[in-house]
């Protein structure tokens, strides 16, 4: 019998924890600065950083801490995907998969993450606006 890991054992898990999570946060930056280009904004940069993901009130208990069953079907599928690269592949296979597959659902996630969160802030934005135009 064997005991549990809880953490990583080596630098190299580490790096590649730090790695996944890096590259979550990059796409989101790169995915707000594209945003706030787009609707012309005078410092695109200061308002990728500056973004703030509005709080919701009407989250549902059934999904956690998911905010739509999309999320939370991306998150696992994508788990699901990654855990059978691992388990199915060997060798240099499993390392050409892991490089590939592992950032592509890791950028993925963070796409849904994003829209996600614009679609909350358009939807408090309206809300909040009242629909008031020409003022």
């Amino acid at each position: 019998m064997t005991p549990a890991h809880s953490l990583p054992d080596s630098a190299t898990e580490w790096w590649i924890y730090l790695g996944a999570f890096a590259l979550y946060v990059l796409t989101r930056l790169v995915l707000a600065w594209r945003q706030a280009h787009h609707d012309g904004a005078d410092h695109p940069v200061r308002a990728a950083f500056a973004e703030e993901e509005p709080e919701e009130s009407n989250t549902s208990v059934a999904l956690g801490s998911f905010r739509s069953y999309r999320q939370l079907a991306g998150f696992v599928g994508g788990a699901v995907a990654i855990v059978l690269v691992a388990t199915l592949t060997h060798g240099v296979l499993r390392l050409l998969l892991m490089c590939t597959v592992a950032p592509l659902i890791v950028m993925a996630l963070a796409y849904l993450d994003f829209r996600l969160a614009r679609t909350a802030r358009q939807r408090a934005a309206r809300s909040f606006g009242g629909g008031r135009r020409g003022i």
